[in-house]
């Protein structure tokens, strides 16, 4: 069966590679895709939102299943447009992608269906806004409402810094119409957890739990960015707690979008807090595969991903019994300069070969005229390290992240350290 598969990201790259250990897969084509993504499919230089474009290709190489990677085009319905033109797609469809696309939408859901989350307000007009801001307690998180590649949050631990994230947002205008709206919600501490879970209607299968890393710096310091670095498994977070996380918020979330008529078909990624009494709140959910969370949860799958894939879109996922490795993954991201504001591209990098005895994933590279890798992107590199636990598996992808330079590169260097305490 030929695949095609719609991004050109790390997450993409990731997917791919899983794909293609699959007997059943055929040829695989990605658009656009990347330098790395090059190795394994035959890249296509047609933009995410062509979806004429899209469609008609799928049509002309006659491909048996379309797996849609990014965020935004979930949002503006590129699902319905591959199922318009009868053509088997994986990822929801446009109503209910809107649990990413709108995160008035997805509170207001949770809140209707008592599905436990953070206290929040809604806002479309600023001086509301500020007001309310005014009178809250520090910190306090502040989003914008629609897509803003993972940089739409901001948890202020200052009134200066809440007043100037709110302004950014809804007067300046930095994300665009995501901005419209705003989300001002109470902090929760305690440990981030990431669980994605393949979704068909009421059938809820959760992949293996991983941890994300937002903010630039070391020690959880600086702007967030699309993600800078992931692992799994999360041996200092007890099973119970993630059962407790499936059975009380992704499984009541994926009943709650059937019962409003917008049932979930694809990959429901929960991004959720653990309190220090060990009970677990939504923060927010995707409508697709994590990027970085990929990088690591798919190397640790044992069963066909194409399998899992056409399970969903056949509406078939109750009959699959899907298998993990026991082992671990680390994902370390290293960024251009400059990340996540403006970063220069074109960037020579040394250290990255061909072999692929190493797991890297390419997010934003490109060739040069003569075949070099450049750089392409903000985060340009995943590099995962697999081991028999999280010790292992870090010091491995560290190991092969130092190996790659380029001018500007950065990296955390504390990705999974929280594992280790």
């Amino acid at each position: 069966m030929d695949i095609l598969v719609v991004g050109g990201g790390g997450r993409e790259h990731a997917i791919i590679w899983s794909l293609s250990k699959s007997t059943k897969a055929g040829k695989i084509y990605c658009a656009p895709g990347n330098g790395g993504i090059a190795q394994l499919a035959e890249c296509v230089p047609i933009g995410v939102f062509e979806f004429d474009r899209l469609t008609a290709f799928a049509k002309e190489k006659e491909v048996g299943l379309v797996v849609i990677g990014p965020d935004d085009p979930l949002a503006a319905g590129i699902v319905d447009a591959f199922e318009a033109k009868g053509i088997p797609v994986f990822g929801p469809r446009r109503n209910a992608a809107e649990i990413e696309g709108s995160k008035t939408f997805m509170k207001d859901l949770l809140h209707k269906y008592n599905i436990p989350t953070a206290a929040y307000q809604k806002f479309s007009d600023y001086e509301s806004a500020l007001s309310y801001l005014r009178e809250q307690e520090l910190p306090i998180v502040i989003k914008a409402d629609g897509l803003a590649a993972g940089k739409g949050v901001t948890v202020a631990y200052s009134r200066d810094e809440a007043e100037q994230a709110l302004l950014d947002i809804m007067v300046t205008k930095v994300f665009g119409d995501a901005g419209s709206q705003v989300v001002i919600e109470e902090f929760l501490a305690g440990q981030e957890m990431s669980i994605l879970a393949f979704v068909d209607g009421e059938t809820v299968r959760p992949m293996a739990a991983a941890q994300d890393h937002k903010p630039i710096f070391d020690g959880d310091k600086g702007p967030n960015t699309g993600g800078m670095g992931t692992y799994s498994p999360l041996p200092h977070i007890n099973d119970s707690i993630i059962q407790e996380a499936v059975e009380t918020i992704i499984i009541p979330t994926a009943k709650a979008m059937v019962a409003e008529g917008r049932p979930f078909s694809g990959v429901l990624f929960a991004g959720l807090m653990i309190s220090p009494d060990g009970k677990p709140k939504t923060i927010e959910f995707n409508a697709r595969f994590g990027d970085p969370e990929t990088q690591v949860v798919l190397p640790r799958l044992r069963t066909d991903l194409l399998d899992i894939f056409l399970a969903v879109v056949e509406g078939r996922l109750a009959d699959i019994d899907i298998q993990w490795s026991d082992e671990a993954a680390v994902c370390v991201v290293l960024a251009s300069g400059g990340y996540p504001g403006s970063y220069p591209k074109g960037v020579p990098i040394t250290g990255l070969t061909d072999s692929g005895e190493e797991l890297i994933f390419h997010a934003g590279t490109a060739r040069d005229e003569h075949g070099n890798w450049i750089t392409n992107g903000g985060r340009v590199l995943g590099v995962v390290g697999m081991g028999a636990n999280i010790a292992e598996a870090r010091s491995a992808a560290y190991k092969s992240a130092e190996g790659i330079t380029f001018a500007g590169k950065q990296n955390r260097n504390d990705i999974a350290a929280k594992a280790l305490v």
